[in-house]
């Protein structure tokens, strides 16, 4: 029993881990590396770039292979394109300029024994100068004012079933079940320390999609109450089958759901939900009222961002490659975030366009006044840096960024070291 209450611990720990960050790439039989030639990927508009590319096999450059390479802005059809056969397994590109603030994009393709294998990089111009094209409305703040009012009016009614299987010596784990805006349900998993005394807390908003969680066992050990929740009101202790056939039926494509009605859009509800579990954790005899940290990654870093816009009881806030940032980006010749909804046009309506103002994060991201830890990288392709920014250069509180130019939509461990580091030093500052 004990050993198998240790692998348990073990496992909610690392699915912890991955619900907030993804994990690198596996390896390939063939590389192909390319990287900018200034050694931050960093340049001035109208400053020339040039890639550096070669394709290695066991790590020794690979003679006579053939390439083909696309260049561009990020998330744009690119602008050039050619082909190359490297004798010696590597060259330059000459890959020009923009003449604005943004990010431009080399693509590569190796071909070798019949299979593709490809790399990218990304080169940043003037990341700090990129503002956004999404608006803010005139009543924006009067909407979630309202809304918090009428989410305000609704009891709690908070049903928590302890998990046995999962406790551990000291740590207990509860499946909680909260009443949530507009007769919906919010389900997540608590874990609180064992030994009496108050606590800080973590509150964890998920990434995209619909999935069973575990809950944070190794934090709540270290001495913080965490709280980790899903946003579609369903138990999240099923069988992951259930989920699977949930999100390709039900589910599929829930992000876009009444994006014409500002009242009935998805993430209403979701955004409200985030709110309630605040309610839900100030309500706790063993938190300590005042410390309480919100943490998440791609639709959780957009969470995470827009739960400290919208409630002052959040005291700071970890984001890892935010989602849902200035979505209209399309709309004007550059890349919107996920889930790059403009980028087709058959969501391109007034009524639409519209409606995303009032849940872009760059509009949350305007209200954030407690400081944050982001991290990010250049060469993400579901959460583009140029939406990204167009959200972390508005905001006025204090940041901290921790950027790792090289990676895409998924971290190093050292990213996530860096962000537990930050949570406890902050927690131990109040």
């Amino acid at each position: 029993m004990k050993q198998n209450r240790i692998f348990i611990s073990l496992l909610a720990a690392f699915l912890a881990i991955c619900s907030v960050v993804k994990a690198q790439p596996g390896e390939k039989l063939v590389k192909v590396h390319i990287a900018p030639q200034h050694g931050d990927w960093v340049y001035k508009p109208g400053e020339t770039v040039k890639f550096d590319v070669s394709v290695t096999k066991n790590d020794v450059l690979l003679p006579n292979v053939e390439i083909r390479y696309e260049l561009g802005p990020e998330m744009l059809p690119p602008v050039k394109k050619d082909k190359l056969t490297l004798k010696d397994g590597k060259t330059v590109i000459d890959a020009g300029t923009m003449k604005s603030a943004g990010f431009l994009r080399c693509r590569v393709y190796a071909r070798y024994d019949g299979k593709d294998y490809d790399g990218l990089a990304t080169a940043a111009f003037s990341p700090e100068a990129i503002q956004p094209t999404t608006t803010l409305p005139a009543d924006f703040l009067q909407f979630w004012d309202k809304a918090k009012s009428e989410l305000a009016t609704v009891p709690i009614d908070a049903r928590m079933t302890l998990l046995p299987e999962r406790c551990t010596g000291e740590v207990d784990v509860f499946h909680v079940n909260i009443q949530n805006y507009q007769q919906a349900r919010l389900y997540g998993i608590l874990c609180v320390p064992k030994a009496p005394g108050k606590y800080p807390a973590l509150l964890k908003v998920p990434g995209a999609g619909v999935r069973p969680y575990y809950g944070d066992v190794a934090n709540a050990a270290k001495g913080a109450i965490t709280l980790e929740i899903g946003i579609h009101g369903i138990p999240v202790t099923m069988d992951p089958a259930v989920y699977t056939d949930i999100s390709r039926h039900a589910l599929n494509g829930y992000p876009t759901y009444n994006l014409d009605n500002r009242d009935r859009y998805y993430y209403k509800r979701v955004y409200l939900g985030c709110v309630r579990a605040i309610d839900f954790l100030f309500s706790l005899p063993q938190f300590d009222g005042n410390q309480l940290v919100v943490s998440g990654g791609s639709q959780g870093g957009a969470l995470a961002i827009v739960t400290a816009g919208l409630d002052s009881r959040i005291k700071g806030l970890v984001s890892f490659y935010p989602a849902l940032c200035d979505l209209t980006g399309y709309l004007n010749g550059r890349a919107g975030g996920w889930p790059h909804v403009f980028n087709d046009p058959t969501h391109n309506t007034p009524a639409k366009v519209e409606t995303s103002k009032y849940y872009d994060v760059v509009n949350f991201a305007r209200q954030v006044k407690v400081p944050g830890f982001y991290s990010w990288g250049y060469n993400d392709v579901t959460c583009p840096p140029t939406s990204m920014y167009s959200a972390y250069n508005v905001i006025q509180a204090p940041r901290t960024l921790y950027l790792v130019e090289e990676t895409g939509h998924w971290t190093y461990p050292e990213q996530w070291e860096k962000s537990t580091q930050w949570i406890f030093d902050f927690f131990s500052k109040k």
